[in-house]
């Protein structure tokens, strides 16, 4: 399904309750709970994907009630225990349970414990109990509140009689009320998948249902696709099978025909009907792609074989299938959390794809794709038999449908990351066209690239706030022309078909959106043209209810076929052809070919010649790009070669790219030339000194400038070149930013009250995006700022902190600030620790430290991980503690806000290196030496070194700390003496300090820096 069916529960008219009944209810079905105060729907703070938290709660009773019901449900699974006994469980949000717990119940004091679990995305838990007294009296009612209980960690007997919730249990966290979306009144009993009379079509247009689903034996269909000969194909999204619909016929009073198709598959996301087979996209186990055919010549399909396996599942998984132009082959797709088909044979896009981050990422504040890497969502082409698998296109976050319209041209609805309205990397649902070896620039958390990087491709039309499902043309539909040329976008979240009317522009499209089909709620999963020409959708997915419906034209206006229209970028196509036949393979035209087009005016052009050109031996063409006189192709160039290059011609390719004027070029350009060096950076190294001053003497002169883009990636080149003066400036920018213009996002917001609701208050109250992006980069920065410049940086979070955002908002602030923090001295906390609320506490005494305990050994980082992967249970905290200062580490580094600040903050390794990673920088900490905490060895003229770190200096005199054990002891160095100063190879942190330590003690400490000094944390239980 969508990458929200979980994540983004919309607002659903929900299936009729399947009610769970209790052993002791006497077979009896027992009413759900829905009269008494409203029920909160709640769960842990600290939200994960996979996730098992436990609910807890205790009441009084003064007697044995008359009777009791309970009501539940959870997003996703729970099992629910009343006095030590499991009296429900359920697996779906919209099928809560209700039993009669009378027997259960005694006088005194009750308990109700739950196991829930979050399978990803959005979680919560809601329950209501309704307490009938014996005689006169009122009924009681317990339901989910901030008076509940809730813990993230494992509890053993939570399930047994007697148990009791430990003291450090915390309240929960409120996500909202029984009644709200995304779930709705889950407890009130639904009917149909739509209510009569709550669509709206255009106009010329009838919408009916032809068919509701039963879902207790034919589950809730996705995808959909059209047969052969009338029929049509569906399938559930768990395991009910695939069924063959025959629907009736038009303006007859027939049924439709629904057949289950005799195979032992099912969860299709995607399915069509190619080379006399149905082919289906199979998510979760076996998923991949499956050929169903008619083994015995009977008509009926009855054997299913996979034919290329596809491993991954969820919502983020394999997706849909269809026919190529060419009528030779299948596209697939799937999902960023789907990694690409083990046995690919051949890729369109290099495949040497990374993240081309310039500056460290924060992944999703929530834990979301937390990991998750290039290349993202992708398209591939495979064979009928599946032995040729070619990866087409990538940089998708989930797209779950793809289609060509009638000139072979494919487009997608990719989907959006809801948790990130606010914030300046959230990019809206996007109507997308996918060309040969296409990215589009997915990145997980905040690592998503701007449209505008020339090594990704733009989308067509932004569409807001959505959750894509199914997308299709209208060809051979009997619609009028337009809405035969029309993409029509499935929107699952806001309950809208989209008409996409697309225009050629250039060698792309442009593309102009209208409402087709609407409805609160209509949670449409997928449609097909069927052969005689109607429009079918479905509505459904993950559990609820579904049904198939049927759009057909009433109006008067011809809907004869048509076939594709002459137009004036006919040419520009053909052009974008001709170089794509040069993508993924050596041909010894291909550079004569491609290499005069790296300067097209057109960007997708640009984009088609560099692909081919990146195909081919770099040597065949590197000396042109280093040569290249023209800036629009020397910057096209540049990203191919800083992408297929080696390091050594770094420095030629950066001397070419400070020819470029910039100021003579477009704002387009001048992105694309900033975007180059990026890559140069990224993916050949930091430059040498020499180049790092020429470049950022070309660049620092140009910040700020009047385009907001373009301080956004100056701002990034120029922290990481750690220019002069870049503190003080973007400080300046933040500090004097305008507001943020409200985004143009379709009108459909009001048809989810919750995910609809968030994204309107943002719209109404946007927060500062320009100045967030540019406080997020700086959060790199360690030196060169004053204390006013500190102050007004955390002024200016605490401020956009009051705006409203999605889920993730607040987590991305709070950790911009606390990386922002950790590269603060502490004399810089101390100055802000009123608006941070950090307290300061400094580096011990050394004479104080408690010493090693001993007897150490020369410690092996692969002896140290075998050891931890088996003994780290019962660890001992203030053990781990005092190992922590007894070698030294609190001397130099913070933790946990106590220790120096010589070196980085270790408060957050735990989440960043693994035990070997941690283990390496310990022991070998001049392997890996930050920029910001280096040494620097002073050469003077008499030949005599000083190595430290220079921690201030003036016109005439370096200040140096060279003993990391007396940071404040600095040696005044005269610059008028200096004859060079060179960067120190060597670390300060002396090696094997950990040598002095026993097993227990080595083991406990990095517990204790893994744990990010929390001594709750599970490694010591």
């Amino acid at each position: 399904m969508p990458h929200r069916i979980s994540a983004v529960l919309v607002t659903v008219l929900v299936a009729l309750v399947v009610a769970c009944l209790s052993p002791w209810a006497d077979g009896a079905k027992t009413k759900p709970v829905v009269d008494g105060p409203t029920p909160q729907w709640i769960w842990t703070n600290s939200l994960g994907d996979g996730q098992t938290i436990y609910l807890y709660k205790t009441f009084e009773m003064d007697g044995a009630p008359k009777s009791a019901t309970l009501t539940a449900s959870c997003d996703n699974h729970m099992r629910v225990a009343v006095n030590g006994k499991v009296v429900a469980q359920s697996d779906e949000w919209n099928e809560p349970a209700t039993v009669d717990v009378t027997k259960l119940i005694k006088p005194g004091q009750n308990t109700i414990v739950v196991q829930a679990k979050n399978d990803g995305g959005v979680a919560a838990f809601v329950a209501a109990m309704k307490l009938d007294p014996r005689g006169q009296g009122r009924p009681r009612y317990v339901v989910t509140d901030t008076s509940w209980k809730v813990t993230p960690k494992a509890i053993d007997g939570w399930d047994k009689a007697g148990f009791d919730a430990v003291a450090d249990w915390e309240a929960p966290k409120v996500i909202g009320k029984l009644g709200d979306g995304p779930w709705n009144n889950v407890f009130a009993a639904g009917g149909a998948a739509i209510p009569n009379g709550t669509l709206s079509v255009a106009e010329g247009f009838k919408v009916e249902q032809i068919y509701s689903v039963p879902k207790g034996t034919q589950g809730s269909w996705v995808s959909l696709t059209a047969g052969p000969k009338g029929e049509l194909y569906a399938s559930d999204q768990g395991g009910a099978g695939i069924y063959k619909i025959v629907p009736p016929a038009l303006g007859s009073e027939d049924e439709a025909t629904v057949t289950k198709v005799n195979v032992n598959v099912s969860n299709a996301h995607g399915m069509v009907w190619a080379f006399d087979s149905l082919y289906i996209n199979r998510n979760g186990d076996g998923g991949g792609v499956w050929r169903i055919t008619d083994s015995n010549g009977d008509g009926e399909l009855d054997k299913a074989e996979q034919v290329v396996n596809v491993p991954g599942g969820g919502e983020h998984g394999p997706h849909a299938v269809i026919k190529t132009a060419d009528g030779k082959g299948l596209y697939i797709c799937a999902g960023n959390h789907t990694h690409i088909p083990p046995d690919l044979t051949g890729t369109n896009q290099p495949s040497n794809w990374d993240e081309d981050l310039l500056l460290p990422r924060q992944w999703d504040a929530r834990g979301h794709a937390r990991g998750i890497l290039a290349p993202g969502g992708w398209v591939a082409r495979i064979s009928p038999d599946g032995k040729q698998q070619q990866l087409f296109a990538n940089g998708f976050r989930n797209l779950y449908d793809i289609a060509l319209n009638e000139d072979g041209e494919m487009f997608t609805f990719d989907s959006d990351m809801e948790w990130d309205f606010g914030l300046p990397w959230y990019r809206p649902t996007r109507i997308c066209h996918i060309v040969s070896g296409a990215e589009f620039g997915w990145r997980s958390g905040a690592g998503k690239w701007p449209t505008y990087y020339p090594d990704s491709l733009p989308p067509v039309v932004e569409i807001g706030p959505a959750s894509p499902t199914g997308v299709l043309f209208g060809t051979g539909a009997k619609f009028p022309a337009k809405w035969q040329r029309a993409l029509f976008a499935l929107d699952w979240t806001y309950g809208t078909i989209w008409a996409i009317h697309l225009k050629p522009d250039g060698a792309s499209y442009d593309g102009k959106v209208e409402e087709f089909v609407s409805g609160k709620p209509l949670p449409v999963t997928d449609a097909t043209i069927g052969t005689d020409g109607v429009f079918y959708f479905t509505v459904g997915g993950r559990g609820t209810q579904s049904g198939l419906y049927r759009v057909t034209y009433t109006g008067s206006d011809p809907t004869g076929h048509i076939g594709g229209d002459a137009d004036d970028f006919a040419d520009l196509r053909a052009l974008r052809h001709k170089l794509e036949a040069f993508h993924g393979r050596q041909d010894a035209a291909a550079v004569a070919t491609a290499y005069p087009y790296l300067g097209h005016a057109d960007r997708h052009i640009r984009f088609a010649a560099r692909i081919a050109l990146e195909a081919q031996p770099v040597e065949s063409w590197q000396s042109r790009v280093l040569g290249e006189s023209d800036p629009e192709a020397l910057i096209t160039g540049a990203v191919a070669l800083a992408r297929q290059g080696k390091p050594e011609v770094r420095s030629q390719l950066l001397k070419a790219l400070n020819g470029v004027n910039l100021a003579k070029l477009a704002e387009s350009q001048q992105l694309e030339a900033l975007r180059a060096y990026q890559l140069v950076f990224a993916r050949m190294g930091r430059p040498s000194d020499a180049d790092s001053d020429a470049v950022t003497a070309k660049l620092n002169p140009m910040y700020p400038s009047t385009s907001d883009n373009i301080n956004r990636e100056l701002c990034r080149l120029l922290v990481y070149l750690r220019a002069p003066g870049v503190v003080g400036r973007t400080i300046k920018l933040i500090t004097e930013a305008g507001p943020t213009p409200a985004p143009e996002w379709q009108t459909v917001l009001d048809r989810n009250g919750g995910y609809g609701g968030t994204a309107s208050a943002v719209a109404a109250n946007m927060p500062p995006l320009q100045g967030i992006q540019l406080a997020y980069t700086l959060r790199n920065l360690r030196n060169g700022w004053t204390i006013e410049q500190r102050r007004a940086y955390f002024q200016f979070l605490r401020e956009a902190a009051n705006h409203p955002g999605g889920a993730s908002f607040p987590g991305y602030l709070n950790n911009i600030r606390s990386e922002a923090l950790a590269n603060c001295s502490n004399v810089e906390r101390e100055a802000v620790a009123d608006l941070t609320g950090d307290k300061i506490q400094g580096a011990p005494d050394l004479a104080s430290l408690p010493k090693p305990k001993g007897p150490g050994k020369d410690w092996q980082i692969d002896e140290v991980v075998k050891l931890a992967e088996s003994k780290m249970h019962h660890r001992d905290f203030e053990n781990g503690k005092r190992s922590f200062q007894a070698v030294l580490c609190a001397q130099c580094h913070r933790f946990d806000g106590f220790g120096g600040d010589i070196g980085p903050d270790l408060s957050s390794v735990g989440n960043k290196f693994s035990v070997a990673d941690l283990l390496d920088s310990i022991i070998n900490p001049s392997n890996v030496i930050s920029d910001q905490y280096e040494s620097t060895t002073i050469t003077k003229k008499d030949g005599s070194d000083v190595t430290g770190r220079i921690v201030a200096e003036d016109n005439k005199t370096y200040k140096v700390s060279a003993n990391p054990f007396a940071p404040n002891q600095l040696i005044s160095v005269d610059k008028a003496d200096v004859a060079k100063l060179t960067p120190s190879k060597v670390s300060a942190m002396v090696p094997k300090l950990i040598n002095a330590l026993n097993e227990d003690e080595l083991l406990d400490l990095i517990a204790y820096l893994r744990s990010g000094g929390n001594r709750k944390d599970r490694m010591f239980k």
